[in-house]
């Protein structure tokens, strides 16, 4: 298992939340082909095909909880997690 299958297995749990480091969500997004932007402290995500739009931000070196379920809310929805 690589290491975004097991950070997108770690997001579907749930069980973790809290415990994603920041750039390995930024890093999981880029590599799920989400196009980034920064504007001051937000990092934008947007991808072709899918309507929302990801805006996160640190909190210290951790992703913010409610945004790591925004982010499992996406692969859910558009099936993500099945890149190989």
């Amino acid at each position: 298992m690589g290491k975004y299958d097991k950070l997108v297995f770690q997001i579907l749990r749930g069980m973790s939340d809290a415990n994603i480091a920041f750039i390995d969500l930024v890093s999981l997004l880029k590599y799920l082909g989400f196009d980034m932007r920064i504007k001051g402290s937000h990092h934008i995500f947007r991808k072709a095909g899918i309507i929302e739009k990801l805006n996160l931000q640190k909190e210290g070196n951790k992703a913010k909880p409610y945004q790591v379920r925004q982010v499992r809310d996406i692969i859910l929805k558009y099936k993500l997690g099945d890149r190989g």
